[in-house]
């Protein structure tokens, strides 16, 4: 097995980055939608609003808990070029192992919201195809 190296974490690092932007995204696309839906179930206390709103709670818990874990992973990596820094290489090599499966568990958390996404979407061009 290679060494590692400063350059692996690195470069992990910076797609964490990137992945933490769009999972920010997701969940401020969230909060805009819930605004909108509340005031709407204020007005309108319809039954079809209501589990829209369950749907997209489910959803921004599972965008939560992606980045928790996309967080967790990114500080691992950081943690982990600290340890290489100080010559710990054996501890930098478990530690980012672990950062690994949290990024794993965090891109699998993002599958999961995906698909609920989608059946949320699915709902609204039956509701539409239905009427046509």
């Amino acid at each position: 097995m290679e060494e590692l190296t400063l350059t692996t974490p690195a470069v992990l690092f910076s797609a964490i980055s990137l992945i933490m932007l769009a999972y920010t995204n997701r969940f401020l696309a969230y909060a805009a939608t819930i605004r909108d839906l509340h005031s709407k179930y204020q007005k309108n206390k319809d039954r079809v609003l209501y589990a829209q709103i369950k749907n997209i709670k489910t959803r921004l818990y599972l965008t939560r808990s992606m980045q928790i874990f996309g967080i967790s992973s990114l500080l691992l990596c950081v943690l982990t070029m600290f340890l290489i820094y100080i010559q710990q290489h054996t501890l930098a090599v478990w530690v980012f192992g672990i950062a690994l499966i949290l990024l794993i568990i965090s891109l699998s958390l993002l599958i999961m919201e995906i698909q609920i996404s989608v059946k949320a979407l699915e709902h609204h061009i039956s509701d539409i195809e239905s009427k046509e």
